[in-house]
């Protein structure tokens, strides 16, 4: 049996996450105290009892989910389990920091740090009600792309996110992507629905924030990760520090090709996917896309408690 463990992206979070897993494994809270050092401020306090909307803010949601990935791994690692029980480890945009952190790659707190700046630089790189994102729902990544390109018109439309067979997300220009919700559903999308998002990731409109990345990116140490790394923009599986560094930046512009990672993972034998820290977003893709495999969420005590069992 092949393992691969899967890291969440935005739109996970909630408040209260990882709120158990500290409370429980010493190891678990070690990682908020971390992160909270790291950013000089208290992020552990907003992720567990502040507002919904401050949390979603881009800057505090990409460094808090990460965190509480992290968490839940070093509560896995408290009862036995460990990173290297894992032939990979990817994440879902943000997610792939997290991956980066899990295989030790990048320090925590170098993750929370660059995940903060990460956050505030794609927050800022288009001004708000510029850029849109939309689902399109029931189109494949093909027919998708040139729902894109025909909604472009000039402007930038880009297949932003290739989640899973039936979900493919478009970022860019407000008006380019309204354009692609009313093509895409004249081309038979089952939906096709604009997303309540800051800020339109994952397309040409983020080239700031790709630069405020290289920049950050160049002060850190990268270090081989010790499980392979299946990176979003590649979809396949890189260990080379400077490759992981070009390919983060890249990331900030690039597709997130979710969907091929997963296919190549089940390719290489892969069977469990077990997704660390919030929610179970990824389980469900991962689901529709290599449908003979294993899902496991591992968010609280009692996701770890069933792994033991």
């Amino acid at each position: 049996m092949s393992r691969a463990f899967v890291f969440p992206g935005q739109g996970a979070q909630t408040i209260g996450m990882g709120k158990a897993l500290a409370d429980s494994y010493p190891a678990a809270k070690a990682v908020f105290d971390e992160v909270d050092e790291a950013l000089g401020e208290e992020l552990s306090a907003l992720i567990w009892e502040g507002s919904i909307e401050d949390l979603t803010l881009t800057a505090n949601a990409q460094p808090a989910l990460m965190a509480t990935s992290i968490a839940a791994l070093r509560a896995l690692e408290s009862e036995g389990f460990a990173v290297t029980d894992a032939a990979f480890v990817a994440g879902h945009s943000l997610g792939e920091y997290s991956a980066l952190c899990a295989a030790g790659s990048l320090s925590l707190s170098d993750t929370a740090r660059l995940l903060r700046i990460r956050g505030a630089a794609m927050q800022s790189a288009v001004p708000v009600g510029i850029g849109a994102m939309a689902a399109l729902l029931g189109l494949d990544f093909a027919t998708a792309t040139e729902v894109a390109t025909e909604a472009a018109q000039g402007e930038v439309c880009q297949a932003a996110n290739d989640n899973d067979p039936s979900q493919v997300v478009v970022s860019g220009h407000k008006g380019a992507v309204e354009r692609a919700v009313e093509i895409a559903k004249a081309k038979g999308a089952k939906r096709a629905v604009m997303l309540p998002v800051s800020a339109p990731f994952h397309c040409a409109l983020m080239q700031p924030a790709a630069d405020r990345m290289a920049e950050a990116l160049a002060d850190v140490e990268v270090n081989p990760p010790v499980v392979p790394l299946v990176a979003n923009v590649v979809a396949e599986a890189v260990t080379d520090p400077a490759t992981i560094r070009a390919l983060l930046v890249k990331q900030v512009t690039g597709s997130v090709r979710w969907r091929e990672s997963v296919e190549w993972m089940a390719g290489q034998g892969v069977t469990e996917f077990w997704e660390i820290g919030a929610g179970k977003a990824l389980s469900g893709m991962i689901r529709r896309i290599a449908k003979d495999t294993v899902q496991k969420a591992v968010g609280t005590p009692e996701d770890i408690a069933a792994l033991k069992g």
